[in-house]
């Protein structure tokens, strides 16, 4: 499950280029600077996550907390249709 508390923080405080430099980095150095304490999984989802929140508030003018909404009506999208195949 999403820590929306961290995705709402990175969303905040970085640009979608930044966060998507602190994905690479944790991939290829195996941390960064937007996010620490997690497991190299759990860093890399969230990561992902602040990204597709911090670029719907910047591509489609929403608040944060409507990009929120639109992240998780995409995650319960995604896991129906998991569950079905």
């Amino acid at each position: 499950m999403a820590d929306l508390k961290t995705i709402r923080e990175i969303a905040k405080k970085y640009t979608p280029d930044q966060i998507e430099g602190c994905i690479i980095m944790q991939l290829e150095a195996g941390e960064n600077v937007c996010l620490k304490d997690r497991h190299h999984e759990g860093i890399i989802n969230e990561l992902a996550k602040a990204a597709f929140v911090k670029t719907l508030m910047l591509e489609k003018d929403l608040s944060l907390a409507d990009a929120l909404r639109e992240l998780a009506v995409k995650m319960r999208r995604m896991q129906s249709h998991a569950k079905k195949h």
